[in-house]
This record gives structure tokens, sequence and C-alpha cells, in this order.
């Protein structure tokens, strides 16, 4: 454990609490959770389940009602499914039950900051595969061919990404299924926790790549749709074997999620789903806004995201204009000068970038926009 830290998004949010504890003004446009509230029936189901009594040990894959819904949903049976606590456990579940010392993922960057750690923790070595702005932030076939080798265990895929919002193509699903095609042992992590937040459109690598599904594992969750971070459920989609492996990990870690989040989910996924049109329209408003911002400041270009809910700008320029060495002492700078809570581009593995969520209210969006302007406003810059 002595090289897995907390991820450097939650660092940052600690550092911007810990300058407002000290009677600092702190924006922090750092952490992915929509300021949107859990749906009001949501809740109501929530209520209900706990005065009914639900507030007992569930089965450890998950009650027996959510799992149907989620394998209704999917088109498949509730045997592949299995119900965590959060997407994140479904993640280190799968790494745990799958990995051996050594066992390599690869991982295309920028990708989320925990996706390393929970590979590392497992025992597994991430093989990191840079994907620059110039080719959408996405692998390439040619990449994923030259980077298998033998002790090639998965190939972890976020569509819509974080941090970049980038989203596969389903030819471009495709052309990744292809090579994958002659190596067998290579399954396959599809993390599509953002898919109902997509602004273009989006194919599941289950339906562009169906050969795959054998050895192929879907990760997806009520978290980020449904504005549901802090009920902790997310869920994996996969065959039957692996699904029976992760529950052994599950059972001997958290054992069943929450009964009362699970019926909340149960809720969110049964219920009127016309919530998700008008909260991604919203987004989707919020994005061009931000995406212009940001674009109309010096050293700063950034292309519109295709799904979720962060801006990831290119700030070598910026960087340069302030003096700051790398983009982690550039964020610290617009910190300690703005009070503004950013984070570099490093923590996803390409530096020279910065994400900025803009999951949060039209207020706080307009204020961390004006601080940032502040900072890089023409002229000499303040000290």
């Amino acid at each position: 454990m002595s090289g897995i830290e907390i991820s450097e998004i939650v660092q940052l949010s600690e550092a911007a609490a810990a300058l407002r504890a000290e009677g600092r003004d702190v924006v922090a446009l750092s952490t992915g959770e929509p300021d949107f509230p859990t749906p009001p029936h949501v809740i109501a189901a929530a209520h209900a389940a706990a005065a009914a009594g639900q507030t007992r040990y569930t089965p450890t894959l998950g009650t027996p009602a959510l799992r149907a819904a989620i394998a209704a949903a999917a088109g498949t049976v509730a045997g592949e499914v299995i119900v965590s606590t959060g997407a994140k456990q479904v993640l280190a579940n799968a790494m745990l039950a799958t990995l051996d010392p050594g066992d390599e993922v690869i991982m295309p960057a920028p990708c989320w900051t925990s996706y390393a750690d929970i590979v590392t923790l497992a025992g597994g070595r991430p093989v990191v595969l840079p994907c620059p702005a110039a080719q959408g932030f996405k692998l390439r076939p040619e990449e994923l061919a030259r980077a298998i080798t033998g002790r090639s265990r998965w190939l972890m895929l976020n569509s819509p990404s974080n941090p970049t919002g980038a989203i596969y193509s389903r030819e471009e699903l495709r052309a990744l299924a292809e090579v994958l095609a002659d190596h067998p042992q290579v399954m396959v992590l599809s993390d599509e926790i953002y898919r109902h937040l997509a602004f273009s459109p989006w194919t599941s690598m289950r339906e562009a790549a169906p050969e795959l599904t054998e050895r192929l594992l879907i990760v997806d969750g009520v978290s980020k749709a449904y504005s549901m971070t802090g009920w902790r459920i997310g869920w994996g989609i996969g065959p039957a074997p692996m699904i029976r492996a992760m529950g052994a990990v599950q059972g001997q870690v958290t054992s069943g999620a929450s009964s009362v989040s699970q019926a909340a989910a149960l809720a969110a996924l049964t219920g009127d789903q016309g919530l998700l049109d008008t909260r991604r329209a919203a987004l989707r408003a919020r994005r061009d806004r931000v995406v212009a911002a940001l674009n109309a400041l010096p050293g700063v270009t950034c292309a519109a995201p295709d799904g979720a809910f962060y801006a990831f700008p290119d700030i070598t320029g910026a960087m340069e204009r302030l003096g700051a060495e790398s983009d982690a002492a550039f964020c610290k700078l617009v910190l300690d000068r703005a009070g503004l809570a950013i984070v570099p581009g490093r923590a996803f593995g390409l530096p020279g970038h910065a994400r900025l969520s803009f999951a949060y209210s039209d207020a706080d969006l307009d204020a961390g926009l004006d601080r940032l302007s502040a900072v890089l406003a023409p002229g000499p810059v303040a000290a």
C-alpha cells in the first residue's frame, strides 16, 4: 500500500475544504458530482422500503428485483449481474477476482484516476497508453495491438470518458474488437457509467462487439445519471462464471450492498426516465458555456466533450504564462491566487491539461470561470 495514495481529485477537494475552514472563499470545480437532486420518487421508494422493514442483509449479488431490472434493460439474465457498493467496487471485484501477480491491464490515458491504483492493489501492472487530443483522446487499433503481450489480461475502456468526455463510435469499437479477436486471453472492461450523459451517438461495447460477450464486463450504476453518488450503487454485467468469482470477492469484503439503496436504485431504473433527457439538456448547455469561456482565455484550448460532464482543456500556454513548471503547479497557483480548485491532467495520465467539472450550478460555474479569467487576464499577472 506504500505506493497507493488517496486520489489527487480527493486530495484537491480536501485542500479546498481546508481553505474554506480557514475562512477562504473557494470555488471547487474538481469533483464529478451532479448538482441535481436525487429524484423525489427515488427518495420516496427508499423511505417506503425502510418503513416496510427492508433493512436486513440482501443476497451478496444483489436483490432479485434489482438484478432482474438491470438484466432486462441489458437484454440478459440476472445470473450475469452483480450489484455492488458503487461502480468502484465492481472494478475492484473484477481485478481481485481475475488478476495474478504481474498480469497486465491496458488502459488508454487520460483515464479515471482510480483505474491504475485498483489494478496495482490487485497485484496487476497497469499498462498506460497515452492518447493525446490529436487522436480524440481515444485508443487506436494499432496501439492496442502493439501493447498486447502474453501477460495482458484486460483492456479497460471508458465511454463516455472521464476526464475527456470522448465517445468511441461503433466503428471504433469494432476496430478494437478485431484486434482482440486474435487474443482470447484478453478480457474487456467497458465502463459505461456516463452512458445516459452522451451528447453524441453512443454505442455499448456489448452491442458493437457481441462476439466478445463471454469475456466482456460492463460497469454501470446510478451515481451520475440519477444524481445518486451517496447511495453507493453500481453493477457489473458479464458472463456468469466471472460474476460468481466477483461475488466471492464481494462476499468477503462488504457482502451485499445497502438494502435501502438497492430499493432506491430499482425505483430509479423503473420510474419515469424523462428526467434523463432534461438533465442531459441542462448539462449540454453548461458544456457549451464552459467550453466557449475556456477557449476565450489566453493559453487555453478546449474541444467540446461528446459526453459526461467534464472539460479537459490544454493549458500548456497558460502554464507558460503563469511560469508554472507543470499542470499540477498551475492548478496550485490557481487555487492559491484565485480560490479555484481544478484537477491537473497528470492525475489522469496526460499532463499539460486540467479537468473542470461542469456538473456544478450555473452560479458556481460562473464564479469559477471568472476566477480563472482573472488569473489569466491579459497584462501582468499579480503575485
